[in-house]
């Protein structure tokens, strides 16, 4: 299947490890030109972008921190320098909020989740709001933005919700809302798409060692699947690409559950 996705500029935050780097190596394997927004990982970067160049695409690293709106602007304006236009935005990056013991009360942390929601929420607005000229401008564009199977169910059979993620589920489910009304603001003006991917508990190398800890949770997630294992990386990865992709023509406004069917 021919993605149409040859040559498109792509801006992929939060790209540098993990799922991030996944999704940028998907588009390039497609021809894109992928923008790779990193935070503090210049080399992580840097070896993002010889994946991307090996599968077959183009690639430019940018320093991006979604809690800087000039970042933001610098990222898109690099975007715009280097290829003219901004054809796809996968909002990746996530300002993270640890988990406290089930035993801790959400009333009584500390101030700073006031931050940590404005960022994670603001800055996937404040990117889409940048990308969005361009997209009407040429009548077509893609985003997706990156969610959390914590917003709509627990990592285990036990939770709902999951005790701990109060403030990181509240960030999440607000991009799900944004991204419905945009597909709608956006739509009107060309063949512009607007989507959420919730991946469930997914495998990346950055959390392999984490997960083969001693209290069991992939196991009891793997287990709730029909396919009886936890996805990998590059499996949310080709969701991602499919749906910013010219192959996607029917889909939008939408929260896709991309969990192995947990």
């Amino acid at each position: 299947m021919d993605l149409g996705l040859n040559n498109r500029t792509v801006l992929v935050t939060g790209a540098s490890g993990g799922m991030g780097r996944e999704i940028a190596a998907a588009f390039g394997a497609e021809g894109a030109d992928v923008v790779i927004g990193y935070r503090s990982r210049p080399r992580d970067a840097d070896t993002t972008a010889e994946r991307v160049e090996k599968a077959g695409g183009r690639a430019l690293t940018v320093s991006y921190d979604l809690s800087d709106p000039a970042s933001a602007r610098a990222l898109v304006d690099s975007a715009l320098a280097w290829t003219g236009r901004t054809d796809v935005l996968v909002n990746n990056a996530f300002r993270p909020f640890g988990f406290r013991p089930p035993e801790d009360r959400f009333e009584e942390v500390g101030d700073d989740w006031r931050d940590k929601v404005r960022d994670n929420v603001e800055g996937a607005i404040e990117l889409t709001r940048l990308v969005a000229p361009s997209m009407r401008e040429h009548g077509w564009g893609r985003i997706v933005h990156l969610s959390s199977s914590l917003v709509t169910e627990g990592v285990l059979e036990t939770d709902s919700g999951r005790i701990g993620s109060e403030y990181y589920a509240a960030a999440k489910a607000a991009l799900h809302g944004f991204s419905r009304s945009t597909a709608f603001g956006l739509g009107r003006d060309g063949d512009i798409l607007s989507n959420v991917v919730v991946p469930g508990l997914t495998r990346t190398f950055r959390n392999e060692e984490r997960m083969s800890g001693s209290f069991g949770v992939a196991e009891r997630y793997a287990a709730r699947a029909p396919l009886g294992r936890l996805l990998d990386a590059p499996e949310v990865a080709r969701v991602v690409v499919f749906l910013a992709s010219a192959a996607n023509t029917a889909v939008t406004g939408q929260s896709i559950a991309v969990t192995g069917g947990a």
